[in-house]
């Protein structure tokens, strides 16, 4: 009992020692980590300055080292497995490159960085149809489903227990019960109902699993999240875009009351979909879903012996936390570098990378039309107004911004020069750059980039346009309000 007594005596009178030590070794551990120095800094300043709290937030959110080592193993051992293939490859990406660049000139360069990073393969031959909202994706994408022979794989970040979910469930019961392969990745924070639904589920036929689970031992799980959403169905057919399974896509226009979601997915065929199949297959493999082998009917066709479905040139960029660069941004980086005349970019999330801004600034102001479309009210208050206090900088110089009115617009598209195209999941904010599991499709088709910039000028119907004269003119409380928001920008 005395001694009891006495060790509650010292912690009472040192107790700031180990306290110190804490905050010394997570000081530490994120100096060492290398991050970017804003980000560093940020980082440091919430730990000292919300005691406690702060370090709550940095092991729910922050933590980066040991995570990202392990991604990145993972990575590199997928890469092994994958070497003999890509090597095989070598000659038939070499002849696209030739192809798409006798097209689009030199912003071939986007395809050529993704084939020397080893990313994904340049390929050929592909028909890509535009799909506009849930209205035009879902009934396609549901006889998609229910005419699969072979094999279906689904990996969303959102797959809600809805009219729309509910019936791609049942299904999903159905081919498998017809003996279609199925396996449906989702993930843990974006779709807890349906990981609650499923797991209640003692007779399910087809195979699932959630992304990264969190429980309590778990935690620093929570910051990492497969945002992507894609379909492959037969090895032969693929749908990419921002668009979750969720009624909230859907607009009905006998209901008022709702808000109208602007989105965008394609749905593409043809030897691109081999790419996007062997992205799921890595996904599956990260989340620990029973092995199966790419050889064993997954991959109905082998490049380059392909049927051309159409004319359209496609890769695609995936990029997460354990990938040697941020690749989606890279990407990016390389398609503005080459634009000629025109740049159009639709994001719901603008928290751009100091380089991604850059970029837009200096397109702008060298003489291309750049125009950036956002939401003007967003899902999210924080990331609103950080934002917002990154608009002034585009307006002087240059950049057109425009505000959709209308409803929500959640589209992540790109569109350079008519000629090259990015639709996928990714947003243009930090989040979607470094820490999230992401996807794009890249896309070199004259209808497609056509229908994306007739899109984007219909969209602007719905839009206010945002001047430089106007934006001076906002309220200095809202104005400061942004640049608090912007402070919390890295964390993002």
């Amino acid at each position: 009992m005395e001694f009891i007594q006495e060790l509650l005596q010292f912690l009472k009178q040192w107790y700031w020692i180990p306290i110190v030590f804490l905050y010394l070794g997570v000081l530490s551990t994120i100096l060492i980590e290398n991050r970017n120095p804003t980000k560093t800094l940020s980082w440091i300043l919430v730990i000292i300055f919300l005691p406690v709290v702060g370090l709550l937030i940095y092991y729910l959110f922050g933590q980066k080292f040991n995570k990202v080592k392990r991604l990145k193993r993972v990575n590199d051992a997928q890469m092994r497995r994958l070497k003999k293939e890509w090597q095989r490859l070598e000659p038939y990406m070499e002849q696209n490159i030739v192809r798409i660049t006798d097209r689009i000139g030199t912003l071939s360069r986007v395809f050529t960085f993704l084939k020397n990073e080893r990313v994904s393969s340049p390929t050929t031959g592909n028909s890509v149809k535009l799909l506009i909202n849930g209205e035009e994706k879902f009934p396609e994408f549901l006889k998609s489903l229910r005419e699969a022979r072979h094999s279906i794989h689904l990996e969303y970040y959102i797959f809600e227990v809805d009219t729309i979910g509910k019936e791609v469930l049942h299904i999903l019961e159905e081919k498998a019960k017809e003996g279609v392969f199925v396996r449906l990745l989702i993930d843990s924070i974006g779709s807890p109902a349906l990981v609650k639904y499923l797991s209640r589920r003692k007779d399910l036929s087809f195979e699932y699993h959630h992304f990264f689970p969190v429980t309590f031992t778990s935690m620093g799980n929570s910051n990492y999240r497969n945002h992507r959403k894609i379909a492959v169905i037969d090895a032969e057919i693929g749908y990419i875009g921002g668009m979750n399974i969720s009624d909230r896509y859907i607009n009905d226009p006998a209901n008022s009351t709702a808000v109208f979601w602007r989105d965008t997915s394609v749905r593409i065929e043809g030897p691109a979909v081999t790419m996007l199949q062997v992205g799921f297959w890595n996904s599956w493999n990260l989340a620990d879903g029973t092995p199966f082998q790419l050889s064993e009917g997954y991959l109905l066709h082998q490049m380059p012996n392909i049927e051309k479905k159409g004319s359209a040139a496609v890769s695609f960029v995936e990029s997460d936390p354990g990938s040697l660069g941020p690749f989606n941004m890279e990407a990016i980086l390389v398609g503005l570098g080459e634009a000629d005349r025109k740049i159009q970019l639709v994001t719901p999330y603008y928290v751009p990378s100091d380089e991604l801004a850059t970029a837009l600034k200096v397109a702008a102001a060298s003489g291309l039309e750049v125009e950036l479309m956002l939401p003007e009210k967003s899902d999210s208050f924080i990331v609103q107004h950080a934002s917002l206090s990154f608009i002034k900088p585009l307006l002087e110089r240059g950049v057109k911004v425009y505000f959709y009115k209308k409803g929500f617009i959640h589209a992540k598209t790109i569109n350079i020069d008519g000629k090259l195209s990015y639709i996928g999941t990714v947003n243009l904010d930090t989040r979607s750059f470094y820490i999230n599991y992401e996807i794009a499709a890249v896309i070199s088709d004259d209808t497609v980039c056509r229908q994306l910039e007739e899109q984007f000028e219909r969209d602007k119907e719905d839009c206010e346009r945002m001047t430089l004269i106007e934006w001076k003119k906002r309220n200095v409380w809202k104005r400061g309000l942004d640049s608090v928001c912007r402070l919390l920008a890295p964390l993002l």
